[in-house]
């Protein structure tokens, strides 16, 4: 296929190798970070916070929460150019989605006749929650829809990337408890620019199951 999407998706792999000598610029921060911002979410709930790794500072916090497993990933804490905290809030709430709802009808794409109505699919999350108030299992799944989403966007710019389920979630809890706020961080995503000459993976074809395998039209 030559649609550019395409071209984009078949060049995306999982870096192994960063090269620390080159960043991200700002410009292009600013991109990634509207593009995390603009991520789709059940209900619109947007229940879940971004942080994002940049100084010499944060990067050592990150590298030092790798101290009891997963230290295959610990190398990029430090030789990316940037990694991103995607973390969930184990209790999304009503009145959290209150404030989605106030924005709906401040931004002009909801009828303020209609803020009810639209309080009323609170019940989407609602159904996913426990009675200690727990629906983190649905939250993480929005998540993963903004991982995709910046999946999609890093290759577009020329930009590398890692996804790292090898994190240690309670170190991190512990390391960027302030920046967290109370949500819960188990995925991140290594970005930068490899270094080609070291990074085993770059390069490769792609290796994907045949469309007949995972697509039926019906």
């Amino acid at each position: 296929m030559s649609q550019q999407i395409i071209k984009d998706l078949n060049t995306r792999y999982t870096t192994k190798k960063y090269d620390q000598t080159k960043r991200i610029s700002a410009e292009d921060m600013q991109i990634i970070k509207e593009a995390l911002r603009l991520s789709a979410s059940s209900i619109n709930s947007q229940p879940w916070k971004f942080i994002v790794i940049e100084s010499d500072q944060a990067k050592q916090r990150l590298h030092d929460t790798f101290a009891n497993k997963h230290q295959f990933n610990q190398l990029h804490a430090k030789e990316a150019s940037h990694t991103i905290l995607l973390a969930y809030d184990p209790k999304f709430t009503k009145d959290k989605f209150r404030k989605r709802v106030d924005v709906e009808v401040s931004s002009g794409h909801l009828p303020a006749e209609m803020y009810g109505r639209f309080m009323g699919a609170y019940a989407f999350a609602d159904a996913n929650t426990d009675e200690n108030g727990v629906n983190a299992a649905w939250t993480k799944a929005q998540v993963y829809l903004a991982l995709g989403n910046i999946l999609h966007t890093l290759p577009r710019m020329g930009i590398s990337s890692t996804p790292m389920e090898g994190v240690d979630a309670e170190l991190i809890g512990e390391a960027f408890k302030e920046e967290l706020d109370g949500h819960i961080c188990e995925v991140a995503l290594a970005i930068g620019y490899p270094k080609i000459e070291e990074d085993y993976n770059y390069g490769l074809p792609k290796a994907r199951l045949a469309m007949d395998d995972v697509i039926t039209v019906v």
